[in-house]
């Protein structure tokens, strides 16, 4: 006999029984005598999170509802794999109070069609969030760039004019400040590009709390110099696939940004800790600075050259890498502020990275 992927089921409500036909137990992997004919036999390998829709679906017929029982849920096979189900039926029987005697319907297999259709909404989420993100970074080039070039022209067309050595100088040095802010620009812009680009080119098994101890050494001056108290409480044993270099620069963005921001009238108190689940492992980074004013801020805090403190060295950069460099491997970063108080920032990252 030829195997389908559409069977058929008939429920007899007297005797609370189901005929499976043998195409239906064979999509889920059964041989004929394998599999019972209790509807909890099937019942129960339903997807967990598809339940509560299956047995609405149901009731809302037999309550007469819908003229059609319809439902899609995922079903556990032999194998422990999931298949995608179209379940229709209908009843055909009642007794004389109305009640439901038969019931009779269909399982059509369409994993295929529901995993082609899953893939296009992941590829349209994608080819979302890929076009929002080249669209504004258009809109950066264009606003930065357009920037620099009228500052040239600007101060091109005030040397024309200059009348004195000392005039044309001083316009020559204006000059240099705004190539070295162009040349700063084109290096930030170039990072961002690379994000993406160069991603998956140095991806090694990394410790966290050795990145963590490396970031450390690298800012001990600002460290002394600030008096600033670092713990690492993130478990050494947690490992995970990622960029050196993008591990490299968040943990490093992330401390300096503590340091830089600290509060006036207190030394810095930094606090490393981790936590796991299931799927992710989950790292802090807590201090007491002067913090963000989350409502004011909230939804701009990683943006492109966003900065919330009258700082003349920031530049708006730094969160924005981090975020790209944690989002490009699939996790999160949060972060919750006080003013005054402090932030605590939150970083999700997957165990198995995108």
């Amino acid at each position: 006999m030829v195997n389908s992927n559409i069977g058929i089921w008939d429920f007899d409500a007297n005797l609370n029984r189901v005929f499976f036909s043998d195409e239906s137990k064979n999509i889920i992997g059964f041989k004929s005598e394998e599999f019972g004919s209790n509807p909890q036999d099937w019942n129960v390998r339903v997807h967990p999170d598809d339940k509560d829709e299956y047995f609405k679906n149901f009731q809302d017929h037999l309550k007469g509802h819908t003229p059609i029982y319809k439902n899609v849920h995922r079903i556990l096979c032999k194998d422990e794999t999931y298949k995608w189900i179209s379940d229709k039926g209908k009843i055909l029987e009642r007794d004389s109070e109305g009640n439901p005697l038969r019931i009779i319907g269909t399982h059509l297999d369409i994993t295929e069609l529901k995993e082609k259709e899953i893939a296009n909404a992941k590829l349209l989420k994608l080819l979302t969030i890929q076009n929002e993100k080249l669209t504004n970074f258009a809109h950066i080039v264009t606003h930065n760039l357009k920037s620099h070039a009228a500052n040239f022209e600007n101060l091109l067309e005030f040397y024309d004019e200059a009348e004195t050595t000392a005039e044309k100088e001083e316009l020559i040095t204006h000059i240099k400040t705004v190539n070295q802010s162009l040349t700063k620009t084109i290096s930030n812009l170039q990072e961002i590009v690379s994000i993406q680009t160069h991603k998956n080119e140095h991806i090694k098994t990394l410790n966290i709390h050795d990145y963590i101890n490396n970031a450390i050494k690298l800012l001990d001056v600002e460290i002394e110099q600030s008096k600033a108290e670092i713990t690492n409480h993130v478990k050494p044993s947690i490992n995970i696939d990622f960029n050196p270099a993008y591990l490299e620069s968040i943990f490093q963005n992330l401390l300096s940004n503590s340091i830089k921001y600290k509060h006036p009238k207190r030394h810095p108190s930094i606090k490393f800790n981790s936590a796991e689940t299931k799927d992710s492992y989950i790292i802090t980074i807590q201090d007491n600075g002067i913090g963000i004013d989350m409502d004011k801020y909230g939804d701009e805090v990683f943006k492109l050259y966003r900065t919330f403190h009258q700082n003349q060295n920031a530049e708006g950069v730094g969160l924005y890498l981090i975020k790209n460099h944690i989002e490009s491997f699939g996790g999160t970063i949060m972060v919750n502020s006080k003013i005054n108080e402090g932030s605590i920032f939150t970083i999700n990252l997957p165990k198995k990275p995108s």
